[in-house]
């Protein structure tokens, strides 16, 4: 059978548990219809960037499936129907990845705090602006202000 990942976001005034309650309902929906979730991750709420529907935030979810074809779109079908879900993303894939998504790997690093002792960004050197080094050597003075 064709192996495909799915994400899709729900409401973001949904509880956790609803969210997930959601994982569980298409994954039922996938078995109903043939096919069976590999894996399953629930990414949390996470800030859009444009509104859907009037909500900034929403509940993400992640789906590893192996099914037939008719059972993703009768799972996307009642996706879209679904009041609580936004937005679906279906795409076929040669295979699966191992271990956990990208997006919870981002997440572990960031609960570990595996940043530099220096921050984020890293060493910035002389880049940036002139604040430390007077004034921009480029201008005169500045006129007087009345």
């Amino acid at each position: 059978m064709p192996l495909y990942e799915h994400v899709f976001i729900s409401r973001q005034d949904l509880s956790n548990a609803q969210a997930e309650g959601l994982v569980e309902h298409f994954s039922t929906v996938l078995a109903d219809n043939g096919g069976k979730v590999v894996a399953s991750e629930y990414w949390g709420v996470k800030t859009m960037a444009y509104k859907i529907n009037k909500n900034r935030k929403g509940h993400y979810a992640f789906l590893r499936s192996d099914a037939p074809a008719a059972a993703v779109q009768e799972m996307e079908r009642l996706m879209r129907l679904h009041d609580d879900v936004m937005r679906v993303l279906t795409v076929r894939v040669d295979g699966h990845g191992e271990g956990p998504s990208v997006q919870m790997q981002k997440r572990d690093e960031r609960e570990r705090g595996d940043r530099d002792e220096r921050g984020d960004r890293g060493d910035r050197g002389d880049r940036g602006g002139f604040g430390d080094r007077g004034p921009r050597p480029d201008r005169g003075p500045r006129p007087a202000r009345f």
